[in-house]
């Protein structure tokens, strides 16, 4: 890949890895079949580190205007590369030296305001985990000239309140960066409204952002969040929070009571 791919080149490269025994796992393991989270979701049959192997060599030139292309494509695994790419060219544009660089803010509200887009297209766990922290969530504690905290906090509040189960898990886990950049505010208000969310792919992840939150922040936030809170918590919500905590302490919380 010495030249300049096209999205329609590089899908069709990704196509020529395809493995049909890993693609039936595949399908298995990300519940695609009638009725559960993943119904529909087809697959290729490649390995993350293959995809990321792609994306490491094509990352750099790929035009952002070509990345649409990648996002709406069929397969989880070129959906995937498209998300990975943008990952990869805002986190060039994010690091210490370039956080007021005018350029360099433009060039990360243009890939957020393409992120924000097509979303939807992140419409599996990991597609969302291994995008959302680095884009959504870092762009949070950034300068931007979109707008301020508020219209953060906007974009946020419409993702949670969205029907779309994985905006929702957005809103979430985005909160994994910022909890990692030491603002715990983010964590604490959608783990909050996500608290009574039907959906054990939700309780998992406000779990496991509050036990990041507290890892990353202070234990002392977590335990406030679980003073208010752990007697109303699903229990896979609880035990992820609590579970880097002693036996001691995870026993103590499990057995809150509803009042």
């Amino acid at each position: 890949m010495n030249h300049v791919l096209t999205a329609r080149e590089l899908i069709s490269y990704m196509e020529s890895l395809q493995d049909e025994k890993q693609r039936q796992g595949l399908m298995r393991f990300f519940k695609t079949g009638k009725g559960e989270y993943g119904e529909g979701d087809e697959f290729l049959g490649l390995k993350v580190l293959q995809t990321r192997e792609v994306v490491k060599s094509v990352a750099q030139g790929f035009p952002l205007d070509e990345i649409p292309l990648l996002l709406q494509n069929r397969w989880h695994e070129v959906r995937l590369c498209g998300l990975l790419i943008l990952v990869s060219k805002f986190e060039k544009l994010a690091t210490k030296r370039l956080e007021d660089d005018e350029a360099a803010t433009n060039g990360r509200d243009e890939i957020l305001l393409m992120y924000l887009k097509y979303a939807e297209q992140a419409n599996n766990w990991d597609l969302v985990d291994l995008s959302v922290p680095k884009i959504l969530g870092h762009w949070l504690l950034l300068p931007s000239h979109l707008g301020n905290r508020d219209y953060k906090l906007h974009i946020l509040d419409e993702f949670a309140q969205s029907d779309n189960l994985w905006k929702q898990r957005m809103s979430i886990v985005c909160t994994w960066k910022t909890s990692q950049m030491g603002d715990p505010s983010w964590c604490l208000r959608y783990a909050e409204i996500h608290l009574h969310h039907p959906h054990d792919l939700m309780h998992k992840a406000v779990g496991w952002m509050l036990r990041e939150m507290g890892k990353r922040c202070s234990m002392d936030f977590l335990r406030d969040f679980l003073r208010q809170h752990a007697h109303e918590m699903p229990r896979t919500m609880l035990r992820y929070a609590i579970e880097k905590m002693s036996e001691q302490e995870r026993l103590y919380w499990m057995n809150i009571k509803n009042d």
